[in-house]
């Protein structure tokens, strides 16, 4: 994926939506998903230089669904 196609709401890595709340104007006062969880270092250093730093990662190619299921407070 060329620089200029990457779009700050969707994966580098997939190209599906990332989920990024800074990403969309209605909702870029509050935190991301990604800042609550642990992101192997690894992982980021798989992208290609240029598609690093550009938008989020989502939450399956971060690695971190079970970290956001875990996250969820238990609905009785």
């Amino acid at each position: 994926m060329p620089d200029t196609d990457v779009k700050p709401d969707h994966c580098p890595a997939c190209g599906a939506r990332n989920d990024c709340s800074l990403a969309d104007p209605r909702t870029a006062d509050r935190e991301c998903w990604c800042y609550a969880v642990t992101i192997d270092p690894a992982v980021l250093e798989a992208l290609p230089a240029a598609l690093r730093d550009k938008s989020c990662l989502c939450p399956r190619c971060a690695q971190a669904e079970a970290q956001l299921q875990a996250a969820k407070p238990a609905i009785p």
